[in-house]
């Protein structure tokens, strides 16, 4: 999952680009052998307000209901408890490095107690 990005091998890939499509595209297909994460997602449309000239301050809290590749990681870990399915396997590629650590310490702690 990433807003942004597209993969060198895309062919390989299922892309998704935000919460809503992920969530989706489990729903329909079942889980993934892989999962990559990105942790910002929708900054396109962040970026997009400023440039309509919302204020800074208004940008923030209206980003605040933007879900996450957390909120994604969460999703994911509930999904797999309620179906009694493994976690995929996954890497977390975000640029933000306290949202990385967050989504992979999130995961690694699921996969521990899910063992």
């Amino acid at each position: 999952m990433d807003d942004v990005r597209i993969p060198l091998d895309r062919d390989d890939w299922t892309i998704v680009r935000n919460y809503e499509d992920f969530v989706n595209e489990i729903k329909r297909n079942g889980l993934p052998d892989f999962v990559s994460f990105d942790h910002d997602l929708e900054e396109d449309v962040a970026k997009s307000l400023v440039e309509s000239g919302l204020s800074k301050t208004k940008v923030k809290q209206k980003k605040k209901l933007v879900k996450s590749g957390y909120d994604c990681a969460l999703w994911l870990c509930d999904y797999c408890m309620d179906n009694g399915v493994d976690l995929p396997k996954f890497q977390v590629h975000s640029m933000n490095p306290v949202g990385k650590e967050n989504i992979t310490a999130l995961l690694k702690s699921f996969e521990k107690i899910s063992k």
